[in-house]
This record gives structure tokens, sequence and C-alpha cells, in this order.
């Protein structure tokens, strides 16, 4: 019943921006850890940014430390992604997650959106 969707991915050339929203609902989230996962063909699923949902903490992968911004709006249970400066390197499927812990593992996270596709051109 708890839901996890992911909106805002397309096609963008290298340099320009892009905002992904993940809609949440099913159970309230106080006390949880917010999460965006990217994977890219061929590669492993990668920990991008992280939000605390009650104090909004945040926590960034180094990839991408200067360029994306993590943000929620408590009154319309949504995360956000805001991605500046994107680079083909940035392109992947994204996935919303969220979890218990203050976590960049998988297997923390226990619920999963069904992912967007970010495509950066050269």
């Amino acid at each position: 019943q708890v839901q996890l969707v992911e909106s805002g991915g397309g096609l963008v050339q290298a340099g320009g921006s892009l905002r992904l929203s993940c809609a949440a609902s099913g159970r309230t989230f106080n006390g949880y850890y917010m999460a965006w996962f990217r994977q890219a063909p061929g590669k492993e699923r990668e920990f991008v940014a992280r939000i605390s949902w009650t104090g909004g903490s945040t926590y960034y992968a180094d990839s991408v430390k200067g360029r994306f911004t993590i943000s929620r709006d408590k009154s319309k249970n949504t995360v956000y992604l805001q991605m500046y400066s994107l680079k083909p390197e940035d392109t992947a499927v994204y996935y919303c997650a969220a979890g218990p812990y203050a976590s960049t593992l998988l297997d923390n996270f226990n619920y999963w959106g069904q992912g967007t596709q970010v495509t950066v051109s050269a």
C-alpha cells in the first residue's frame, strides 16, 4: 500500500537542468530517511542523495555534490531532486527510496519507486 511515484525524467543536453519529483503515500515518514539512487546501463545501482524527513538534514555522493539538491515538501508528501550542470555520466534510471536508517546501502531502504529515466546528451 505504500507507494513512491517518481516523475520529471527526460532528455536534456549536457549543462542543462532537470527536477525530479517523488510523491509518497500510504504511511507517515516521520523518523525515516528519503533518498535518491541511480543505475546506469551495465552498472550497479548507486547512492545519490539523502534527506531526513523530520529534520531535513542532507547528504550527497561526491559525484553530485554542488550540482544536485535534495529537498522535501512535507505538506505535499513529496521529495525532490534538483539537478544542475548535468553531464552525460549522469545518464541513468533514477529511483526514489525510503528507509529507517541514515544509510547509503540499498538493503537499508525498504520502499522503492518505479524509477524515471534521465538521459543527458553530449
